[in-house]
């Protein structure tokens, strides 16, 4: 969710009831403390501090453990060591599913120091780990000893995205590595969140009957097109029928980002939100096509006016 979990899109949600948790998007430790001068916009806790989770990312663990010494003065939720991002500039640095390719004693060494760093501030903030499956070679007996080592080394709470390092998002998701993972973590009190592949009540149906004793459901790409979607599985939208003024929600959007985002932010994010966005529209090629082609937020905003008035039906959605 690069580009996305920032608090421009939280707000979006939290129009439409919010979820129970928002992890932001990665945090690299080794800018955090160098001190950046766009650091600040990553720990932006607006608009509901309780219910973030700082998810950190970086290679080495001197740099982990001392940006979640950091983290800690600025107290939201939880702190969450991504384990999970697959991208190659991010692994290949050693970060992200890197720290699953390491030697196990040097990432449980990292993952300790962080965790010890949470104690000794008193901190109530809760330590969790994003997880893949590991690489395309992986065994199932070697991840499960990870996910025990994670345990054993003071992390509360296990996201499993359930897919190895390289892929894609086109193979089904394996959840019964969920399920396993959530009865094996069972005996330590530990929950475990499933990720992956659910966009709407039918999967996240099929999603919780593969993996019943998962506790909580990582939802990303499906709420940049639905902002409304946790509330929509959560049984708010289930006897109401809302409409969504989707052209005013746009325009908010990009207020929004203008408002909480640096200049020279505006454009990723927006062109981001907007690659996904357009999916709820019966013409949502040509939408698409249009809006990330904008040369800039006003000339977007023009796009936006131009194609609803093109496509009078699509502005307003029943929800």
């Amino acid at each position: 969710m690069a580009t996305i979990s920032h608090p421009a899109f939280r707000i979006l949600i939290e129009k439409f009831g919010g979820c129970d948790e928002y992890f932001t998007e990665m945090i690299n430790a080794g800018s955090l403390l160098t001190q950046g001068p766009f650091e600040k916009y990553y720990i932006d806790s607006t608009p509901v501090p309780e219910k973030l989770v700082w998810q950190l990312t970086g290679h080495d663990k001197k740099n982990m453990v001392e940006a979640a010494r950091f983290l800690c003065d600025l107290p939201v939720l939880g702190l969450d060591i991504n384990m999970g991002c697959s991208a190659p500039d991010i692994y290949k640095t050693g970060a992200g599913i890197g720290w699953m390719l390491k030697p196990m004693e040097e990432t449980m060494d990292m993952v300790k120091g962080i965790s010890d760093v949470l104690a000794n501030k008193n901190s109530s903030m809760r330590l969790s780990v994003k997880l893949r499956l590991g690489d395309e070679n992986f065994k199932d007996e070697d991840f499960f000893k990870f996910a025990l080592a994670l345990s054993e080394n003071g992390v509360q709470l296990l996201t499993l995205h359930p897919r190895t390092k390289k892929e894609k998002l086109a193979r089904p998701a394996r959840y019964k590595y969920c399920e396993q993972l959530a009865q094996l973590m069972s005996e330590k009190n530990i929950p475990v969140y499933l990720n992956g592949n659910v966009k709407d009540w039918a999967s996240y149906e099929y999603a919780v009957s593969q993996a019943p004793d998962c506790e909580g459901v990582m939802i990303a790409r499906a709420s940049v097109q639905k902002p409304w979607i946790f509330s929509e599985i959560k049984g708010s939208l289930s006897h109401t029928h809302t409409q969504v003024d989707m052209q005013d929600l746009a325009m908010e959007y990009i207020s929004l980002v203008e408002k909480y985002q640096p200049q020279e932010f505006w454009k990723t994010r927006l062109q981001r939100f907007f690659s996904y966005y357009p999916m709820n529209f019966k013409f949502g090629h040509y939408a698409q096509s249009s809006f990330l082609n904008a040369k800039n937020n006003e000339d977007l905003r023009k796009k936006i006016e131009e194609f609803f008035y093109k496509c009078p039906e699509e502005r307003f959605l029943s929800i």
